[in-house]
């Protein structure tokens, strides 16, 4: 299984990149006016970027890190919308935050590459519950594809509240 989510977590950054090479500029800040059904925690399109690159670094680099070096360590949650207040993603660079987030990535494949599976079975506990450090490496796959599916939300959304429906009389 190692072996897929590595897979998983080696193209995410081009997909990432390539969706918002197409992403409307006008639309990074865009917040709709009901959050009702987003996927992901409710960030505007660059929050969304910001976050991910924060919880590769802030979040999983950290998260393995312990796990590695300690017994069954307790992995605290990361509030992303506090974080995206207290370090002002709306004002960040796409550019920027995907050439970090993609060193970040790389650092994190580069990790997760030379583990062994005594290393991979190694027991923490993650939002109450616990598992594995190979069960991390699949939520990060999973945190991945739940913000591209929280920045298609935005679309989405943003599609659904600009278009007129003309009805017959």
């Amino acid at each position: 299984m190692r072996d897929v989510a590595l897979e998983s977590l080696a193209e995410f950054p081009e997909k990432l990149e390539r969706f918002f090479a197409a992403f409307p500029h006008s639309l990074l800040n865009w917040r709709p006016v009901s959050w009702d059904g987003m996927p992901s925690e409710r960030l505007t399109a660059i929050e969304q970027l910001c976050h991910i690159r924060d919880i590769e670094r802030d979040g999983y680099h950290v998260r393995v890190k312990r796990v590695l070096e300690e017994d069954c360590p307790v992995l605290p949650d990361i509030p992303g919308e506090q974080l995206a207040i207290d370090r002002q993603y709306a004002t960040a660079s796409v550019e920027e935050v995907l050439r970090d987030f993609l060193s970040a990535r790389e650092e994190t494949i580069s990790v997760i590459s030379h583990l062994s599976r005594d290393h991979l079975k190694r027991k923490a506990i993650f939002e109450g519950q616990p598992t594995t450090l190979e069960g991390l490496i699949h939520f990060l796959c999973s945190h991945d594809h739940q913000h591209l599916a929280g920045l298609h939300w935005l679309l989405g959304k943003h599609e659904k509240t600009g278009v007129r429906v003309d009805f017959p009389n």
